[in-house]
């Protein structure tokens, strides 16, 4: 019995010692109180500049997250173009996100210089666009600090693609600890989002020899989206993920996909596959589930791999390493 309550003892060091566990949602309650009403009211005012805020910052966060964990390596700027952010699978990273973030880190470092992580006030921004997109309000845990590597190298191969079926998802949502349920909640994140062309023209004309369009979707959606994507458009243009509520975070996207509207084949596949559809279904005829899970997924998504103790620094651009 005392050997094992040694071991716990001296696990217990160590965790504290690495920084680990030591997320709250009070960190700042002395050394920068006012650190979310800041930051909130950053994002509202680009909000109300640009509603590309809402989709641009969830989609950074959640990038951030996938790669070096939680800890604002996204936000790096390298002059060799070799920082996480060029990285091939974050190149369509929308400015609005990036400059959301260093627009609410320049608030607070005005009140609170030198106190509060990029990697948190990105945490309170994905937070804070999705409640003023229309969506449920939750309490998110702090103590972030910034991390200390940003390389487009490390990026390959991490983040999920549009054409993953359920066990790619799963896979690789698992490794960072995130449940089946939480990658279909995290997915609803789709409702505000949107896309470019190359990155479903497969499944509207190259689909099979036998099928050019994914059967999968709604012939009238698969025509709509012809539409707005010829064979020869520029890639570039971008199309609502969420065609019925685009602006608006809502469970519409779960609705969407019962009805074969989801753009890209890692979305509608959580409708087709039988493993995940009952969830589906049931995030789609109950909102505050939705609400829930979603909650429950970005807490969760928001300790991957983090830095906290003495791990990493807190940067005073969130552009740049301090040294």
């Amino acid at each position: 019995m005392k050997t094992w309550k040694g071991l716990c003892l001296f696990m217990l060091l160590i965790l504290v010692m690495r920084g680990e566990g030591q997320l709250t949602e009070n960190f700042y309650s002395s050394s920068c109180p006012n650190v979310e009403a800041i930051v909130r009211q950053a994002v509202a005012t680009k909000l109300s500049q640009t509603a590309i805020t809402v989709p641009s910052t969830l989609r950074l966060f959640f990038h951030d997250c996938f790669v070096e964990g939680c800890d604002a390596s996204v936000l790096i700027s390298s002059p060799n173009n070799d920082a996480e952010k060029d990285a091939p699978d974050n190149l369509s990273l929308a400015g609005d996100g990036f400059d959301t973030v260093i627009k609410a880190k320049q608030a607070v470092e005005a009140q609170c210089p030198g106190v509060v992580s990029c990697a948190d006030i990105l945490t309170i921004a994905a937070r804070d666009v999705v409640v003023l997109a229309g969506g449920f309000p939750f309490a998110v845990e702090l103590g972030r600090r910034d991390g200390l590597v940003s390389r487009a190298s490390r990026v390959t191969g991490k983040l999920p693609e549009p054409n993953f079926d359920l066990n790619s998802l799963n896979t690789m949502f698992a490794k960072h600890n995130l449940s089946q349920l939480d990658m279909i909640a995290l997915s609803g994140a789709h409702t505000v989002g949107f896309s470019h062309c190359n990155r479903f023209a497969n499944r509207i004309y190259s689909f099979s020899p036998s099928s050019p369009v994914d059967p999968t979707l709604d012939p009238n959606y698969a025509q709509q989206l012809r539409q707005s994507c010829p064979q020869n458009v520029d890639p570039s243009i971008a199309i609502n993920m969420d065609p019925v509520t685009p602006q608006t975070f809502d469970n519409t996207y779960f609705q969407n996909l019962v009805g074969g509207k989801g753009m890209f084949t890692s979305d509608q596949v959580l409708f087709t596959d039988p493993a995940s559809q009952p969830t589906v279904n049931d995030l789609a005829s109950n909102p505050s589930v939705f609400n829930g899970a979603f909650m429950t997924a970005m807490r969760k998504l928001g300790r991957v791999d983090v830095k906290t103790g003495r791990q990493g620094e807190i940067r005073l651009d969130c552009t740049r390493f301090n040294s």
